[in-house]
This record gives structure tokens, C-alpha cells and sequence, in this order.
């Protein structure tokens, strides 16, 4: 058995040998807490900011969308939808925001900035229901341009189950606008074969209104 004096002296080798590589070693770990609780940090006031520039421009949306709107509500509420795609770009709140600028891009007869802005969403999202959302109103947009057939063509590649009687009355919209009134029915149809019953009363208006004019 060893002595004391033997066990201190094994111990002082010890720690010559393997101190530095040890204090190093914990170094290294307290860098890594810290690193990680201070990145937590930065996300949770990231995410807060960028809510909070977000309510911002709900409300500056609302008031430039309004009839009575002024320029300057309209500049402002463009300036803030800016502001959250440059500032906070990889936060879903850039992505709500970039919707609302083209809706104000539509408002004002601007439909390229307003695809741009969709484009925008939909090369930044992985969400399946955001694209779909993005993508239905970039069909609008292709439509008030005139190009219904692209819009329409479009839309047959969504395929988000949820969104299935959303995607097939707009479908009957686009083709209504078109022209092709036996089309829009079907799609109409489809739509209502597909919605909870009382759901879409304005879809059953629609089909009503086409059944007055008759095929």
C-alpha cells in the first residue's frame, strides 16, 4: 500500500502529465454551455423583435388597406414589410410579412413586385401550407394579369389536403373569369362535393349562379 507522501506525489505527476489537456477539456465545455445558452438567448429576442415588427405591420396593413388610406400609411406599412424580410429573413414572420407587401403591391396595380414578393415565400419556405398560400394568391396575381391558363395550370400542382376545396373553387373563379363557364361548374362542383356541409355558402352562391344562367 502506498504511503501518503507517495499518493501526493503520484497525484502531482498526474496532474503534470494530464492538467493542461483537463483544464482545457473544461474550458472547451463551459464555452460550449455558455455558446449555447447565449444562442438561445439571441434566438429568443430575434423571434420577440421580429413579432413585435410583425404586429407592427398588421396594424400598418390594416390602416393602408383601408379606402381613406394616405400615402403615407401606405409607405409606411411598405417600409415595415421591407424591414422584416431584411432584418429577420430566415423568421417565419418575414415570410407572413413578404404576403403582405404583394397584397399591398396588388392594391396598387403593382402585379410584378407582387409576384416577386411571392417568389420570395415561396423560394424561402419549406412549409407546405405556406406555399400553398403563397401559391394561390400568385394565381390571382398571373390571372389580374391575364394569364389565367398559367394560374390554373399552377394550382393543379398543389396537392395539400387541407386545402383541396380552397384550391378547386379558385379554380372555378379562374375559369369563370375566363370564359369557360361549364369548367368553372365543375370545379365549383367538386369544391362543394368536398366541403363540410354549410360550410362555403358563398361557393353554394356561386353554383346557384351558374345554374341560373344555365350550361
Amino acid at each position: 500500500m502506498r504511503t501518503e507522501e507517495e499518493q501526493v506525489e503520484a497525484l502531482k505527476n498526474w496532474w503534470k502529465e494530464n492538467g493542461k489537456s483537463l483544464v482545457l477539456t473544461l474550458a472547451l465545455a463551459l464555452a460550449v454551455i455558455f455558446g449555447w445558452k447565449a444562442w438561445q438567448n439571441n434566438q429568443r429576442i430575434t423571434a420577440e423583435n421580429a413579432g413585435t415588427m410583425y404586429q407592427n405591420l398588421v396594424q400598418a396593413v390594416q390602416l393602408a388597406s383601408a379606402p381613406q388610406a394616405t400615402d403615407d400609411q401606405r409607405t409606411t406599412a411598405a417600409h415595415l414589410a421591407k424591414s422584416l424580410k431584411d432584418e429577420y429573413g430566415d423568421t417565419a414572420y418575414a415570410r407572413f410579412g413578404a404576403l403582405f407587401s404583394a397584397r399591398l403591391y396588388v392594391d396598387k396595380g403593382d402585379y410584378e413586385a407582387a409576384l416577386s414578393e411571392l417568389d420570395w415565400v415561396l423560394a424561402q419556405s419549406e412549409d407546405s401550407v405556406m406555399k400553398t398560400v403563397a401559391t394561390m394568391r400568385k394565381a390571382r396575381v398571373m390571372a389580374a394579369m391575364g394569364d389565367a391558363d398559367k394560374a390554373i395550370t399552377l394550382l393543379d400542382g398543389l396537392k395539400e389536403p387541407s386545402f383541396s376545396v380552397s384550391v378547386a373553387e379558385l379554380k372555378g373563379d379562374l375559369y369563370l373569369a375566363a370564359g369557360a363557364v361549364d369548367k368553372a361548374r365543375a370545379a365549383y362542383q367538386s369544391a362543394a362535393a368536398d366541403a363540410p356541409q354549410g360550410a362555403r355558402p358563398l361557393l353554394n352562391l356561386k353554383l346557384d349562379s351558374l345554374a341560373a344562367k344555365g350550361s
